[in-house]
């Protein structure tokens, strides 16, 4: 299929390939086609050459070095804070906290409200909202939350076409629920959850004088929706947003925690070390105010400074066009995959409710069979259960098959996939 006859589709689509020079790649001749973005986004050659360029001629410590390299590294690393904080529409540039990974801000969350005192103290009675779908960096820091201060956690659950059951949110989210934390694009079964309906529930109880918290893990949605912040109302606003930067074109190693300013001057510091102090006596120290209370010792410099470059590439081209052309290409990808016998999509079906990762089973043959048959083909896909157990279980499933597409994803590489799924039905005789 030509990429002109989708409509949706990024009009400089193969203008846009040619920024990211893995794209180029054969493996024996046969061309690389990469359906696993979900898992890692691919590079463009501006985020590579600025890395580089930092590292040849700007490299040096923050904050800390009285010299001209120090003075450039520290405005390039806070340049990559503004470029977040424009990204997402955050309404102060210093809430914006840089970790090393979705996982680590969703932790740094979950441990400092453990760690907290007065409202936001949490205790036996105090119940942690998740839901069924999470991967599993959204579930294990609220289990050991609750586990450590006897609050007790329960969760949404999942109709059978994979949406998110909120029929009962009522019972759900309560005057005793403090967090509420959930994804916004799942993972595995592409499902986007209804962030903004559940973030005014939880706002409008409580009998601790605030709404319950809400943090909404942005790690699949960050890079393919447009996030406005500041544009949103303020009963629909989630309190902490964390994404990591290698799913939004960036480098691995860096993540990002907004979080509201009241709150995180609140909450106590997650690590200790340098550069999130004011002051350091043998008897106590004191801290610095935020960001940099929650930012010790050095940071991942030339990755801030590498994500800036890659979010700001990305708002050149267009959150509104990226989701559109992913809708597309998500689109396509589920009309495929219906034509293949015995294989099942797990979430739903309508393009229009989903991300562009599709998880799905291929009867007769188990899901890592399937990812190499295809990589036999040059098809690059992701089996197992993709860090969402629990997801899969409801479903009763140990693992699935998932592809998942990008800004440079053609139509051309779902023919690509879906010919590779019948080969892979032809070499285990199921066809």
């Amino acid at each position: 299929m030509s990429t002109s006859s989708l409509p949706g589709l990024l009009p400089e689509l193969e203008i846009v390939r040619k920024d990211f020079p893995i794209l180029e790649r054969t493996f024996e001749g046969v061309p690389l086609v990469y359906l696993d973005s979900a898992n890692t986004s691919q590079k463009p050659q501006i985020v590579i050459d600025t890395m580089v360029d930092h590292l040849e001629r700007h490299n040096a410590n923050i904050a800390r070095a009285m010299h001209h390299l120090g003075a450039e590294s520290t405005e390039a690393f806070e340049g990559g804070r503004d470029a977040v904080a424009r990204f997402i529409g955050a309404p102060d540039r210093d809430e914006v906290i840089f970790t090393k990974n979705a996982s680590e801000a969703l932790n740094l969350v979950a441990n400092t409200l453990m760690w907290a005192r007065g409202d936001l103290q949490i205790g036996e009675g105090d119940e942690v909202v998740i839901t069924e779908l999470e991967h599993h960096s959204n579930i294990v820091p609220w289990q050991l939350l609750t586990e450590r201060t006897g609050a007790t956690l329960r969760w949404f659950g999942l109709t059978d076409d994979g949406q998110l059951d909120v029929s009962n949110i009522d019972e759900l989210i309560t005057e005793r629920t403090k967090v509420v934390s959930l994804a916004w694009v799942s993972n595995m079964l592409g499902t986007i959850l209804p962030i903004a309906e559940i973030t005014k529930r939880a706002h409008a109880v409580g009998d601790h004088g605030r709404g319950a918290v809400v943090v909404v893990d942005a790690s699949q949605a960050a890079p393919q929706l447009p996030i406005d912040l500041a544009a949103m109302p303020a009963d629909e606003r989630p309190d902490f947003l964390a994404f990591t930067g290698h799913k939004t074109v960036g480098p691995t190693g860096i993540g990002v925690l907004w979080g509201r300013r009241a709150l995180l001057e609140q909450l106590p510091p997650f690590l200790g070390g340098g550069e999130m102090i004011a002051t350091v006596r043998m008897e106590k120290s004191t801290y610095a105010g935020i960001p940099h209370k929650f930012e010790a010792g050095t940071p991942p410099i030339v990755e801030a400074v590498g994500l800036g470059a890659a979010l700001d590439y990305l708002s050149h081209i267009g959150l509104d066009a990226i989701h559109a052309h992913e809708q597309a290409i998500t689109g396509y990808a589920l009309d495929g995959l219906a034509t293949v016998p015995g294989l099942t999509v797990l979430g739903p079906l309508d393009a229009t409710q989903r991300g562009g990762a599709i998880a799905f089973e291929l009867d007769g043959v188990h899901p890592h069979d399937i990812a190499q048959v295809l990589d036999s083909q040059g098809i690059a896909v992701r089996a197992g259960h993709h860090c969402a157990k629990p997801a899969h279980a409801r479903f009763g499933v140990q693992a699935s098959t998932r592809m998942s597409s990008y800004l440079y994803t053609t139509p051309g590489e779902i023919d690509a996939l879906i010919e590779g799924l019948e080969y892979t039905r032809r070499y285990f005789k199921l066809a």
